[in-house]
């Protein structure tokens, strides 16, 4: 059932919304590993960790929110439950348990660049199919970026 008729045409609407179910699938797991990691690391950095893994959650959850809103703005049903994100994020499972800072800040590292990969294809993706949905793929991926070179430079 789709509530809301797209304006796309039906070719440019399955691009688009496999790009757009990708990204939230993502980025609700991003925000997931990150506040996992954020509730166990400790070390000696562990406060200026603690508190920038917060701000990722917070552009995670932001982004994921943008996405869906876009997706539903579409006539596309967006799916951010939970088995949905399990099945479908590309970012790397933590392991249970406390994580040492520098450990963390490789964590979240690896994640970052999974999704900015990932992000970057669905840039490409939609160029043509929706410019607009390209361009909040482009404002996500740049944020991501940022936070990313802010975690590498922690273990510089």
């Amino acid at each position: 059932m789709s509530v809301v008729k797209s304006p796309l045409p039906e070719g440019d609407l399955k691009t688009v919304s496999e790009a757009l179910q990708g990204a939230l699938v993502d980025l609700v797991d991003l925000g997931l590993v990150a506040k996992q990691v954020h509730w166990n690391v400790v070390g000696p950095r562990f406060r200026s960790v603690h508190l920038q893994l917060d701000e990722v959650v917070d552009s995670a959850r932001t982004h994921s929110d943008t996405v869906a809103e876009r997706a539903s703005a579409l006539g596309v049903s967006p799916d951010g439950r939970a088995a949905t994100v399990a099945s479908g994020s590309g970012i790397a499972a933590v392991a249970p348990g406390w994580v040492k800072d520098t450990d963390a800040v490789g964590a979240l590292v690896a994640a970052l660049g999974s999704v900015i990969t990932r992000m970057r294809e669905r840039v490409t993706t939609t160029a043509e199919a929706d410019p607009v949905s390209q361009d909040i793929f482009i404002t996500i991926t740049a944020d991501l970026e940022k936070h990313r070179w802010m975690f590498q430079a922690e273990n510089s």
